[in-house]
Formats: C-alpha cells, sequence, structure tokens
C-alpha cells in the first residue's frame, strides 16, 4: 500500500485521468440503473399499491389485463382470504390544453385495491374519479373536468393518490360505473356485469378458481409480462453489464501500458530482492485506491445530478443497488489489474535491467 499510494502522488496527473476515466464510468452506470428502476416503477406502481398475492384473468387473454373479458359472477367461483374486481381502460384525458395519458381503473370502493387519498376525497358519485398525484406536474388539480379521447362522459378529480402509475400510465381510479360508461357509452347498463379481472389475496394459489376458461397469475409474473416492461429492463441491464466489461478493459489497458513503462524499475526492484508477491499487492492496492476513488465520485455526482433533475426524467436512485454496482465495478477494476500483475511475475530482473 506505502508503495503504491506513493506512486499514485507522484505521478499525480497519470492517475487522475485513470480515475476520472473510472468516474465517467460509474456515472453512467449509477445513471442507468437508475433509470431502470425510475422506469421499472412507472409501470408497475399501482400493481405494486395493491399488495396482492395474484390477479385472474381469461386464459385467452395472454396475462394482459385489458385484453381480459369476464362477468361479476366469475367473483363467486374465486375462493380467496381477499378478492377485489377490476376493470382497465386507457384513454387520453385532456382539460384546456392539458393532455396526459391516463389508464383508468374501475372498482370497487369497500374492496381492498382502493387507494389512499393523500389530497381531496374518494369518490362517492358516477364519473368521479381519484387522480394519481403525478398528474398534478402536468397541471391538473382538483375539481378538474376531464375530457376523454374515446368517449363523450366528463370525469372530475375528486381527490388524488400517490404511487399510482400502470404500464407508464398516471391511474384514474373510479367506480365500476364510471368504467362501464367510459367503455361502453351507451351501451353500459347492458354490461354493468363486466369486467377485466380479480385481483386477490391469498395463501395458495392451486385452488383460488376452478374455471378452465380462467388463469391464475402471481403478481410478479403478471407485472413481467406488461407491455415492453422486461424488455426495457433486459436492455438497460444488459447496458450496465456491459459497461462492468468496459470498466475492466479500461484499467487492464491504463495499467498494463504503465506497467511496460516502469519494467526496467520493477527488474532493479526484483533484483534487490523485492518480491512478486510485494509488487503484485502493490499494483493491486493501487488499482484498488483509484478505482474506490472514482466510484465514489460517480456515486456523489449521480446524486447531485439526481437532485436537479426534472420529474419529467423517469430515475428513480436505489441506494443498496448503487453500493451493489459500486462494488462490482471496484472488484471488475482489480480483475484487470491481473494483466499487469502477470507482466511483473515475468519479468527477468537482468534483462530488464540490460544484463
Amino acid at each position: 500500500m506505502f508503495l503504491a499510494w506513493n506512486e499514485i502522488k507522484k505521478n499525480k496527473l497519470r492517475f487522475t485521468l485513470i480515475t476520472g476515466v473510472l468516474m465517467l464510468v460509474s456515472y453512467l452506470v449509477f445513471f442507468l440503473s437508475g433509470l431502470a428502476t425510475g422506469l421499472e416503477s412507472l409501470n408497475r406502481e399501482s400493481v405494486d399499491k395493491w399488495e396482492a398475492t395474484a390477479i385472474i384473468l381469461t386464459e385467452e387473454s395472454d396475462k394482459s389485463l385489458p385484453q381480459s373479458s369476464m362477468t361479476l359472477d366469475e367473483l363467486n367461483g374465486v375462493d380467496a382470504k381477499e378478492s377485489a374486481v377490476i376493470g382497465q381502460i386507457n384513454a387520453i384525458a385532456a382539460n384546456g390544453d392539458q393532455k396526459n395519458n391516463v389508464s383508468i381503473f374501475g372498482i370497487e370502493k369497500d374492496e381492498f385495491i382502493m387507494p389512499n387519498v393523500t389530497e381531496g376525497k374518494e369518490f362517492s358519485n358516477t364519473n368521479e374519479v381519484i387522480a394519481s398525484d403525478s398528474l398534478k406536474e402536468d397541471g391538473f388539480k382538483l375539481g378538474d373536468n376531464l375530457q376523454l379521447s374515446s368517449t363523450e362522459e366528463r370525469l372530475t378529480i375528486v381527490g388524488f393518490t400517490d404511487e399510482a402509475r400502470f404500464n407508464g400510465a398516471p391511474v384514474l381510479y373510479g367506480d365500476l360505473s364510471t368504467f362501464h360508461r367510459v367503455k361502453y357509452g351507451e351501451a353500459a347498463e347492458l354490461n354493468a356485469d363486466q369486467i377485466n379481472g380479480i385481483v386477490v389475496r391469498t395463501d395458495g394459489l392451486s385452488s383460488i378458481t376452478q374455471n378452465d376458461a380462467l388463469e391464475v397469475s402471481e403478481i410478479e409474473t403478471f407485472i413481467r409480462n406488461l407491455p415492453g416492461y422486461t424488455e426495457q429492463n433486459l436492455t438497460l441491464n444488459f447496458m450496465i453489464y456491459f459497461l462492468f466489461a468496459i470498466s475492466s478493459v479500461i484499467v487492464a489497458i491504463f495499467l498494463y501500458v504503465l506497467t511496460v513503462q516502469k519494467i526496467s524499475m520493477f527488474g532493479v526492484m526484483k533484483a534487490q530482492g523485492i518480491s512478486n508477491r510485494y509488487l503484485s499487492q502493490s499494483v493491486i492496492a493501487q488499482t484498488f485506491i483509484l478505482a474506490a476513488i472514482g466510484v465514489t465520485v460517480g456515486f456523489v455526482l449521480t446524486l447531485i445530478s439526481g437532485a436537479f433533475l426534472p420529474s419529467a426524467v423517469p430515475v428513480s436512485f436505489d441506494l443498496a443497488t448503487m453500493i451493489l454496482y459500486g462494488l462490482i465495478l471496484i472488484i471488475v477494476a482489480i480483475l484487470g489489474a491481473v494483466f499487469s500483475v502477470l507482466t511483473i511475475v515475468k519479468i527477468d530482473p537482468l534483462k530488464a535491467i540490460g544484463g
């Protein structure tokens, strides 16, 4: 450690460049991890809020809530501790010049998926809705009368709730009659028993329903089948893993070049009796110091950047994940130093000093 630190202090510019590269790589890794977490949250917030065990959909729906269609009678054949019906439709909500894609949930007020109200009040009449508080960032407020793209029905925001986005869209919660009016228009009364799914809380999933036309999916399975959810996560995670490999290669190249430049010095040190082990430990320690500094600076810069990002940027930093990725970056950097260690071990003192 003594030799490693003294060399860093003596060649500040050279090692600052290496640290800077590691800092930029770690900054990108941390930012991508925050983006992955934020986008993941955009898709699943409202589902996580249910705190449910599973969801029952029609088998032919391919685990898609809007593609599933059943009647309220199916609830009678469900054997679970708690169950809640849900209807869902996507729409564009407008209030003057303000427009936003929304997901409308039709629910029963007395069932467990009813959201908590953080501002305003619960819906009590048809066409009253509780809205995701993310809509407030776009200028929507209590009392707004929303016009929808798919119907002439107008919805009134009577309350707001937190953490309520589904598949990237803010959620509007209303009663089933509101959902039926929005989806079926004048035929709402004829379809008053239509729903899209049944959300359940229970211990075992095997005997929830005996209807072969229905399929029980665990909540995580349902989330993974949301459009684009898995593909999006795989893409961002692949980028992060690729950056780990890049980090290792960058460190390996830098340290290898530095080692080659110091072959004669290492030869003299080995001729004086300094062991390969000591020199190798010095290189590893040097790499650890540089990587730790670079990762720490990248970590701090990421948190500072996150504090100034606009709310429209879907970034959410998970400290546990960031710390894990930071440790991985340090480890892969040390692995990249192995090439330099192998070079040092192979140095012949006599040849290195020109003997």
